[in-house]
């Protein structure tokens, strides 16, 4: 019955885990990019495939629209996680993400906030 609640809780247990101890180390005040490549080390070193800046393409009434949109990161082909470094998480980071779902046709992702004193954590389901 949990995964109706959590799906791929596993694979995002392990995301989770992942920024946590970058959070420990690192803590809160670096730029998104600092923590992009942390997690890209962790993902390394505890072999989580992963595609970094994955490019999407968007479709508008059945045309490829010119301009692409770039997941920070897609782990395993099915979850994707977005990185922030911002004081909070506000309801305007979620529909660029749910965006991200609908266009990458995955249906878990992760928005992780490093920019706090604790680690921002928020699962969305498409």
């Amino acid at each position: 019955m949990k995964a109706e609640y959590f799906p791929l809780e596993e694979i995002t247990d392990r995301i989770i885990g992942a920024g946590i101890e970058i959070h420990k180390h690192l803590g809160c005040g670096f730029l998104e990019i600092v923590y992009k490549d942390a997690l890209e080390n962790e993902f390394d070193n505890n072999d989580i495939p992963f595609c970094r800046e994955q490019e999407y393409s968007i479709k508008y009434k059945g045309i490829l629209l010119k301009h692409k949109f770039y997941a920070d990161f897609v782990i395993m082909n099915k979850v994707i996680l977005e990185v922030k470094a911002k004081s909070s998480m506000t309801e305007e980071d979620y529909p660029q993400t749910i965006n991200y779902l609908k266009c990458s046709g995955n249906a878990v992702a992760l928005i992780l906030n490093f920019g706090s004193l604790k680690l921002g954590i928020k699962r969305l389901i498409f």
